[in-house]
């Protein structure tokens, strides 16, 4: 069956030293969850899998055991290029995501070209209770609706998002980060009026420092709008 030979697949490309260093990566992951299969190599089978009749059976068999047949699942997902199917697949697989790597490399490429019909899903995913759902929907609008299709009410909508949850409030500061490098001059309001809650504030000043598109005057500027206040919040 496809699940025995996937299974068999990747521990046939592991690699231990990569597992160990990917365990530090991803702390919320247990390390025994973990094959060790690298990027490039689970990308490459994933292209070898998506030709197959029977992918669905493993499209549908969840949750999986290891953090390497999430990431598989992430890849195969990715590639699809019919947007309804891609969507519904990403319905399936995205509640079982317990991790931001996962959740950050599922980035489909159909989407660059039906924007519209993916913007209904990211409203429904902001509204989530679950973490990585919030964090895709995020990621979603990063990638797709910050240049052609930007408009104010989605930095709007990000910056409504209150959570503990440092993957979230990671995603948002990251989100506004590179907003601002796209966008300067419509999204520094934002962050003049303090609309972001204040540790996630500072880290998206922060990592818009560290971007080249923003220059110095503006990093300059940014710095003097750093809060002292912080939220309570750690690594999960």
């Amino acid at each position: 069956m496809i699940l025995e030979e996937i299974k068999k697949e990747l521990f046939a490309l592991q690699d231990e030293k990569y597992r160990d260093f990917q365990s530090r990566l991803i702390p919320t992951m247990a390390r025994e969850a973990m094959i060790g299969v690298r990027t490039p190599q689970l990308r490459k089978l994933a292209k070898q899998l998506a030709k197959r009749e029977d992918i669905d059976v493993f499209y549908h068999q969840l949750p999986h055991e290891y953090f390497d047949e999430n990431q598989l699942h992430a890849f195969l997902i990715s590639d699809i290029k019919d947007v309804s199917l891609c969507l519904e697949k990403i319905a399936l697989f995205l509640p079982f995501v317990d991790n931001w790597a996962t959740c950050d490399q599922m980035s489909p490429k159909v989407f660059r070209k039906h924007r519209q019909e993916l913007l209904p899903y990211i409203k429904t995913w902001l509204a989530s209770d679950r973490t990585y759902e919030v964090r895709f929907a995020v990621g979603m609008l990063m990638e797709h609706f910050l240049d052609d299709d930007f408009e104010l009410t989605y930095p709007g909508l990000v910056c409504e998002l209150r959570s503990e949850e440092y993957y979230i409030n990671m995603m948002i500061a990251w989100y506004f980060a590179t907003a601002l490098a796209k966008q300067y001059d419509a999204i520094l309001p934002f962050i003049e009026r303090m609309k972001l809650e204040p540790w996630t504030h500072n880290k998206a000043i922060q990592k818009a420092i560290e971007s080249r598109r923003i220059t110095p005057e503006q990093k300059a500027y940014l710095k003097s709008l750093k809060t002292a206040g912080h939220i309570k919040g750690r690594k999960i």
